[in-house]
């Protein structure tokens, strides 16, 4: 099931993607699906008529992970992580399909980063990895853009990845997926720059979610960044960037220079 959130100019709502013969729509359902039952309205909108925002605001928290594909970990010159490498973000950094990337003012070096997100549906503390893909609500699409030459100035990564707008969600949730080899591409004006497989994560969805929740309890509506593999690059202002993740559909974003 995709579970989008969308607004036609007035309040946020939410509803069900659904194919109708050639076209797509969305079905309208009352309340956070995160939160309650799925209980259809009656309403029905063509997809193109609606504007769709993030799929989810986390009411907690965004946690990042580092360095999960061992390709990028070797571009980017760092040794495998030994256990997973967490880092926080607000979630003022989430933006939702479509939105343009305001490119931070003090940074002259911005970069995309495709990712799978997950997205948590129950409150977990300490569960162990058999048990945690339970707890999962669905995925979608992450584009985890990184300041980089903040990131290496700062030596620690807040501000880096932290900053409004930096972290697009979208352009909905599928709530039945199997995470363990899903394609993840990254597009920069068309052109593929990144292609590779969540079979090749160096800690493995479930692996994520029992380590982070030893840390930190997660709640309903919390994201996880699985990390990203090969082919970051810098992304300029103007351009868009698509990411793509199997099973999922496409997060497309717009950059734009912060005034």
């Amino acid at each position: 099931m995709r579970i989008a959130r969308f607004t036609l100019g007035e309040d946020p709502a939410y509803g069900v993607v659904e194919q109708e013969g050639d076209d797509l729509v969305v079905a309208q359902i009352g309340g956070d699906p995160i939160y309650q039952q799925i209980a259809f309205t009656g309403q029905r909108y063509p997809l193109d008529d609606v504007r769709l925002l993030s799929p989810v605001i986390p009411r907690s928290k965004v946690i990042g992970i580092g360095r999960n594909y061992a390709d990028h970990a070797k571009e980017m010159g760092n040794e495998l992580p030994t256990e997973p490498l967490m880092f926080m973000v607000p979630n003022t950094a989430v933006s939702g399909p479509g939105d343009p990337v305001p490119m931070l003012a003090t940074s002259s070096n911005i970069h995309y980063e495709g990712e799978l997100a997950v997205v948590i549906g129950k409150m977990v503390r300490a569960v162990e990895p058999e048990l945690a893909l339970a707890t999962v609500f669905g995925y979608t699409c992450a584009n985890d853009v990184t300041a980089r030459d903040l990131q290496k100035s700062d030596g620690q990564w807040s501000r880096a990845k932290g900053f409004d707008g930096s972290k697009p969600l979208g352009p909905w949730i599928e709530t039945d997926l199997d995470p363990s080899n899903l394609r993840v591409q990254t597009r920069l004006d068309g052109e593929t720059v990144q292609d590779g497989s969540t079979k090749d994560l160096i800690f493995d969805v479930a692996t994520l979610i029992s380590y982070v929740s030893q840390s930190f309890t997660l709640l309903p509506g919390d994201v996880i960044l699985t990390g990203t593999p090969a082919g970051v690059g810098q992304v300029q202002e103007g351009q868009r960037v698509e990411v793509e993740v199997e099973g999922i559909g496409t997060l497309s974003n717009p950059f734009v220079r912060a005034r």
